[in-house]
């Protein structure tokens, strides 16, 4: 469900940033789209109601954020709003945690406390602060494509550390979903316009 964000924030940014919405970005969308469906799809996969629901959740409030903070801007430096957001988030988590599941039972141990530190500061963090930065510099829906990158870097992790194969299918997804990065960045210098929109 998070491939389609670069399709939902190219027709927010045209609607309320008055970009222009140009026929490549929307095929690099569909494409990218189709490559992440490649790489992450497998025979075996099964669709939870739940879990579809709470991916297009995620999909139109990052997509909605994306857009609306290159409308209005950043109130803070990216450190102090990544934190502030951050924060929220983990809070509202804790409460359906306490509420779902209750508190954790197992004992927490060095390594993840080694864990949780790596992902709190570099995963997290960095991540968003690195995140906020681009898309002040970036347009929105260039941003938008920088996310296919998510499940590429995951497979290809598997691959290295995990020993994980990689069937062709997945390769021509990790292809395709390179390729449509690389044209809508092009396509920010070139493009060619939808007439309808």
């Amino acid at each position: 469900m998070g491939g389609i964000q670069p399709l939902v924030i190219a027709l927010l940014a045209s609607r309320v940033l008055h970009q222009r919405l140009t026929g490549r970005v929307v095929i690099a969308g569909a494409t990218g789209l189709f490559g992440v469906c490649l790489i992450v799809l497998q025979a075996q996969a099964r669709l939870d109601a739940i879990g579809l629901l709470a991916a297009i959740d995620g999909t139109l409030s990052m997509a909605s954020g994306i857009v609306l903070t290159k409308k209005w801007g950043q109130p803070a430096p990216p450190l102090t709003t990544t934190a502030w957001q951050l924060i929220a988030g983990g809070l509202s988590l804790l409460l359906l945690m306490l509420v779902i599941e209750g508190l954790p039972v197992a004992p927490l141990t060095p390594l993840n406390v080694v864990g949780y530190t790596y992902l709190s500061v570099i995963g997290t963090a960095f991540a968003y602060v690195m995140w906020f930065r681009g898309i002040a510099q970036l347009a929105a829906s260039t941003t938008a494509f920088l996310g296919l990158l998510s499940p590429v870097v995951a497979i290809h992790l598997g691959w290295i550390i995990a020993g994980e194969n990689l069937t062709s299918m997945q390769i021509a997804g990790i292809v395709i979903v390179l390729s449509s990065i690389s044209v809508a960045i092009v396509s920010r210098r070139t493009p060619l316009v939808l007439r309808s929109c």
